[in-house]
């Protein structure tokens, strides 16, 4: 039996990153994985990049960090309120004037896909890495998608299971062949109503591949402070508590 963890859209949390690779140490997990977006929204991207950099875990470009690492310009989403609009370009403006410049070399370098295979027994299984897509690191895909869109992306990858990030809500979908799509959700950004750090434990065995969501509570208040004490806007503070600026 071989377990790995992976994670994804830390997203300048390091508090919660912090709880996600302690909870993993201590269930006795070795191999570590993440699935990009180290950065913004909250005020420690840099020190979550090194992190990442200094225990050499493999991670991939997300869209937030290609943003930061090649200044690209920031593009207002439809699916975004004129709040929350207005409040994501601060924050990615904050990262772009503070990331150094060694880091967004860093995040520049980082794969974009990362296919793994595991030998257990005589059975061999393929596992994809993304993003968000095969295709893009920027596309939305939910738990609601028809399921061809899933079993399209496992057979043009060739895998057995494919494991996203991106949307931060975290999904597992088992289709007749055995196989799986599954979402990690996000350590640092959740969009689930519990606003948990969430990761994923994938148990590989001969017989088969299972996939466990976990999510665990973090020091929320200390990531608060810290986005409320900078010049992050603090609808970034108000969205971790699960409450709207209007509410305040």
């Amino acid at each position: 039996m071989i377990q790995i963890a992976v994670f994804s859209d830390v997203h300048g949390n390091l508090p919660a990153l912090d709880s996600v690779l302690k909870d993993i140490e201590e269930r006795g997990i070795h191999q570590k994985f993440c699935l990009g977006d180290l950065v913004d929204f909250a005020p420690w991207g840099n020190e979550v990049t090194e992190k990442i950099k200094k225990m050499n875990i493999p991670c991939l470009l997300g869209n937030h960090d290609e943003r930061i690492a090649f200044d690209i310009p920031v593009v207002p989403l439809s699916k975004h309120s004129e709040e929350e609009t207005n409040a994501r370009f601060v924050a990615i403006d904050h990262s772009k004037k503070h990331i150094t410049e060694e880091n967004k070399k860093f995040l520049s370098e980082l794969p974009f896909h990362l296919k793994l295979n595991y030998k257990v027994g005589k059975k061999h299984w393929n596992i994809q890495l993304v993003h968000s897509s095969l295709s893009s690191n920027d596309t939305y895909l939910y738990e609601s998608e028809d399921d061809e869109v899933f079993e399209n992306m496992l057979k043009d990858s060739q895998s057995d299971i494919i494991v996203m990030g991106h949307t931060h809500l975290s999904f597992k979908k088992k289709f007749e062949n055995g196989k799986w799509a599954v979402n990690c959700g996000s350590v640092g950004r959740s969009k689930e109503e519990n606003r948990l750090a969430s990761y994923l434990i994938l148990t590989i065995e001969e017989e088969r591949i299972s996939p466990e969501i976990v999510q665990i509570a973090y020091p929320l208040a200390e990531t608060v402070r810290g986005i409320e004490e900078s010049d992050i806007p603090d609808y970034y503070a108000f969205f971790l508590k699960n409450q709207k600026v209007s509410e305040i």
